[in-house]
């Protein structure tokens, strides 16, 4: 019974980080996990980048026409 459970283990042990490797190394869900939700998160960064730009652009427009 002992040597079933450890050859088990073993089996486990090895079996999981290879189809780990195998998954991650998939192109197709390289592409659509990774790189499609990297673009997403660019997109939505440039939105609020040209967001706070525009409102230091108005902040100091107001404070040009104070003066």
């Amino acid at each position: 019974m002992g040597v079933k459970i450890e050859i088990f283990r073993m089996m486990l042990y090895l079996s999981f980080p290879v189809t780990m490797f195998w998954i991650s190394n998939q192109a197709e869900y390289f592409e659509e996990y990774v790189v499609k939700r990297k673009r997403k998160e660019l997109e939505a960064f440039k939105e609020r980048m040209r967001e706070r730009r525009e409102q230091r652009l108005l902040k100091q427009v107001g404070l040009a026409t104070e003066e």
